[in-house]
Order: C-alpha cells, then sequence, then structure tokens
C-alpha cells in the first residue's frame, strides 16, 4: 500500500488547498465532510481535529501515512491542539505554518504552538496564496 501524506488542521486553515497541492489536483474547495486520498495527500475534516472525540479517527488514517502534517493558521493561530498532540502519531510529525503572508505579527505564536503540540524544527512556513514554501515542504517529504 502507497504511504501518503496526512494533512491535520482546523477548519480553513488550508489543508484541502495544501493537499491539492502535494497531489497536484485541483478538487473542489469546499468543506471535507470526510478522508479524502489524494496520489500523495490525506486531506482530514477540520471536525476531527476541533472534537477530542474524533481523534481515534486520525489515529487510525495516520496508521497508513509516511508523515503527519500539522497545521497552524497564522490568520488565527487557535489553540485547538492539546499538549503533546503530535506523539500520539507514529509517523514523523512535521509543523507547518500557513497563511504566513496575514497576520505576520503572529509568526511567534504560530511556532509556540508547534513547539507545544510536540514538533520539532524544522517548521515550515507556507501561503497557499502564490505557493511560497510548497516546493520545500514537498521536496523534504517527497524527495522531489
Amino acid at each position: 500500500m502507497k504511504k501518503r501524506i496526512m494533512i491535520v488542521g482546523s477548519t480553513q486553515s488550508g489543508k484541502t488547498t495544501l493537499a491539492n497541492a502535494l497531489n497536484h489536483c485541483s478538487r473542489a474547495l469546499k468543506k471535507t465532510q470526510d478522508v479524502i486520498y489524494g496520489d500523495n495527500a490525506i486531506d482530514t475534516p477540520g471536525a476531527y481535529i476541533e472534537n477530542a472525540a474524533m481523534y481515534k479517527y486520525l489515529i487510525a488514517t495516520a496508521q497508513t501515512a509516511s508523515h503527519v502534517l500539522i497545521l497552524v493558521d497564522q490568520s488565527r493561530p487557535q489553540e485547538i491542539y492539546p499538549p503533546n498532540f503530535a506523539k500520539i502519531f507514529t509517523c514523523p510529525v512535521l509543523g507547518v505554518v500557513t497563511k504566513l503572508d496575514i497576520a505576520p505579527e503572529n509568526a511567534g505564536i504560530c511556532i509556540r504552538q508547534l513547539k507545544r503540540i510536540g514538533i520539532f524544527e524544522p517548521y515550515f512556513r507556507i501561503s497557499l496564496r502564490d505557493n511560497t514554501g510548497v516546493e520545500a515542504l514537498e521536496k523534504h517529504l517527497l524527495g522531489k
């Protein structure tokens, strides 16, 4: 079975847009209700991280993943992840700050969140508006 990159984040943090970029496709941007498997990435619903009762679905889905990307939205850095959340996964976990072009004053908050979640550097800072940082992330993940 092919291992894919699982993307976790709050609603409207850029999960589907990032999945589209990693999958090299353009699936419609609408609320993701179910787990969507693409060629390279797994798009998960925001509800899975926003409701602790749904964590079990993230853990189960991660069994088929090569990596887990934890997204923190710089435009609205909400504390939705519990401390050391990254430690529930058995595969490597990477921290991704999305929307780096919005609210740059929140950059430090986002990095502190990733550390509290239990993710170590390198952190990837991306903008899906112009794909800033996506190539570096993809190269790190897929070796391209």
